[in-house]
């Protein structure tokens, strides 16, 4: 069978896996070529698909690898290797940034594949590309986001949840995961499968929205140029600048904060913790966000929410007693719980549903251990026992 497999496929296409397979584990060349007994050059010529790899050899750098011959040569596997982009970035030699960009790629494989197991082609809605322009990109991003904002129909409308939005009306591939507390988000593109993000499970969901708006800032803008961003991350370049306005002007549009805080203040003296409870809330963004974003607009002094921090802040008890039933879960909580975005859930569930993949090969192409994919799984099968309801009509 492994013979046979292995006459079918393309040299080139299998020394390309094994390249990635030994890539994401970082082992050289060399160390891998004396894992087979062979010299360094062999292992190259493989890797560059001049020379056929044996049966053995495979099996033996499938075990070095952390991987099986069955993955490694499976006609509808995808190889999505994303990495290499982000070591030409300034940060590159941070493990955190490295782990988050090597976490992306193999989550955008992983959807990849899936869709092409399940025969489903991913409809994109991207708009077009915003190159930078002279003068203030300021400017620039403002009318940008202002003018997505109406192409999708959402005018002053806040967005309380990016991730849908981006995955849903976009077609943008977006992931939510835990990562190390500074690393904010991963972005990039590639011509081939999308437009892919990565955002930070830690980070409140309100956060999470603006970093998902700055992320869509950079897709507008430089889409070919992919990011880590760092929590608190200085706009240093003008990409950097263009991507921050452009977020805070599509989450939070100046127009609906004017309006909307006028609203909330009215009869008021004074701008209250209430006010900025309130206000977050119905943008869902941070308060500390929302509190930038009112003395960017000057409709408060500036310094204003330092003020509320030297006081003693604002405090999730206190957000609870204003909003009650509506305050938002703890970001360690509810999100942290759920491994996978919901179409790559249903991915996966109707993968393993038809029999294309086992548990562990899906466990492993989710990065998810078999109690999380289990628990994913049972959560999909509660909204599943309905047997009355009406079939698809194909």
């Amino acid at each position: 069978m492994i013979a046979a497999t292995l006459q079918s496929l393309d040299p080139s296409v299998i020394g390309e896996r094994l390249r990635i397979a030994r890539e994401a584990k970082q082992i050289t060349q060399k160390d891998a070529a004396a894992g087979i007994q062979v010299a360094r050059t062999t292992l190259l010529a493989i890797e560059q698909g001049q020379r056929r790899v044996r049966i053995d050899e495979i099996q033996s750098l499938a075990r070095l690898y952390g991987t099986s011959v069955n993955e490694l040569l499976r006609h509808e596997a995808v190889h999505v290797d994303l990495v290499p982009r982000f070591r030409k970035l300034p940060n590159s030699s941070d493990p955190a940034a490295e782990a988050a960009a090597q976490l992306l790629s193999d989550l955008t494989r992983a959807e990849v594949e899936l869709e092409a197991l399940l025969g489903i082609e991913r409809r994109r809605n991207y708009p077009p590309e915003r190159p930078l322009r002279a003068g203030d990109v300021r400017v620039q991003a403002e009318q940008d986001a202002l003018e997505l904002r109406q192409r999708l129909g959402l005018g002053v409308a806040p967005v309380t949840d990016m991730v849908t939005l981006l995955e849903m009306e976009l077609g943008i591939r977006v992931y939510v995961r835990p990562l190390e507390s500074r690393i904010s988000g991963v972005f990039a593109y590639d011509d081939a499968i999308g437009a892919c993000i990565l955002l930070n499970a830690r980070h409140s969901k309100g956060r999470r929205n603006q970093t998902a708006g700055h992320e869509l800032g950079h897709f507008i803008s430089a889409r070919n140029r992919p990011e880590v961003l760092h929590r608190d991350e200085g706009e240093m370049s003008r990409e950097e600048r263009y991507a921050g306005v452009f977020g805070r002007c599509f989450v939070t549009p100046s127009g609906a904060v004017r309006q909307k805080f006028q609203e909330v203040v009215a009869g008021s003296a004074r701008l209250t913790r209430r006010h900025l409870i309130v206000l977050a809330h119905f943008f869902g963004v941070s308060r500390e966000a929302i509190a930038r974003r009112l003395e960017e607009l000057k409709l408060v002094k500036t310094g204003m929410w330092q003020w509320f921090q030297d006081e003693g802040g604002i405090t999730d008890d206190q957000v609870r007693q204003v909003l009650g039933d509506l305050a938002t879960p703890s970001a360690n909580s509810e999100d942290q719980m759920r491994p996978t975005t919901l179409r790559l859930s249903l991915l996966a569930a109707a993968a393993y549903g038809q029999g294309l993949l086992s548990e562990g090969q899906l466990a492993r192409l989710l990065h998810l251990d078999r109690v999380e994919l289990r628990r994913m799984f049972q959560d999909l099968e509660m909204l599943d026992d309905d047997v009355n309801a009406p079939p698809l009509l194909l």
